[in-house]
């Protein structure tokens, strides 16, 4: 589990194919002494294992369906990862609840600076808009954020100067992919309502706060 907030750069030391998926080597710009084999680490919002510490770097494998699902199959060695160590329990949840379980993949339509500030658009894939809220939150590349705005399927959001600061997004540009994690709470929530959402668009019924009440959500 982890909580969107990045703790620091890794560069790609190397990617070597590995029996269908691939092997990679990183290097954090932060020390590796409380972190052994074994251990969940964040890569741009990717949940992997570390399977190997050498000297100030670790090897992971990516999975086939890793491959598939996030922006791993387009990078290359000396590129820039955002990393995340795993969330202890009683550490502080500045972020959001991120499982590094990677939904898809989403485009950057857009980037306009604001004096310090830059705001993004960013496309996602259209069968993740049922999940999205106005202020609600989303991962991208590893990093919590706040939706701003969605139109369609773009989203709006906004980076602070210390986001752009300590992770990778200040190197994106337009056209850029990205890996996207769908906030879990909304994930659940739309999970137990569609049943109900359904009958709703049936009976042309409004969903309100006596049908919640009648439903037992409240």
């Amino acid at each position: 589990m982890f909580t969107g907030l990045v703790e620091g750069i890794g560069k790609i030391v190397s990617l070597q194919p590995y029996k269908g998926g691939l092997l990679a080597e990183i290097s954090p710009t932060f020390s590796l002494k409380d972190i052994n084999v074994g251990d969940s680490i964040a890569v741009d919002g990717v949940c992997l294992t570390i399977t190997e510490i050498k000297g100030s770097s670790f090897k992971t494998h990516l999975s086939p369906e890793t491959l598939v699902k996030t922006t791993f199959k387009y990078k290359i060695s000396g590129e820039f990862v955002n990393l995340e160590k795993a969330l202890k329990l009683g550490d502080r949840l500045g972020g959001h609840l991120v499982s590094g379980h990677v939904d898809g993949i989403g485009r950057i339509v857009s980037i306009t600076p604001i004096e310090d500030f830059w705001k993004l658009a960013i496309e996602i894939p259209s069968e993740f808009v049922p999940y999205l809220v106005k202020k609600g939150s989303i991962a991208i590349d590893g990093v919590s954020l706040t939706i701003n705005d969605f139109r369609n399927n773009t989203l709006e959001l906004m980076l602070i100067p210390h986001t752009l600061k300590v992770t990778t997004l200040c190197l994106k540009k337009p056209g850029d992919f990205v890996n996207i994690e769908i906030d879990m709470i909304a994930k659940m929530v739309y999970k137990w309502l569609s049943p109900y959402i359904e009958s709703l668009e049936a009976s042309k019924k409004k969903l309100n706060l006596e049908f919640l009440k009648e439903h037992g959500f409240l």
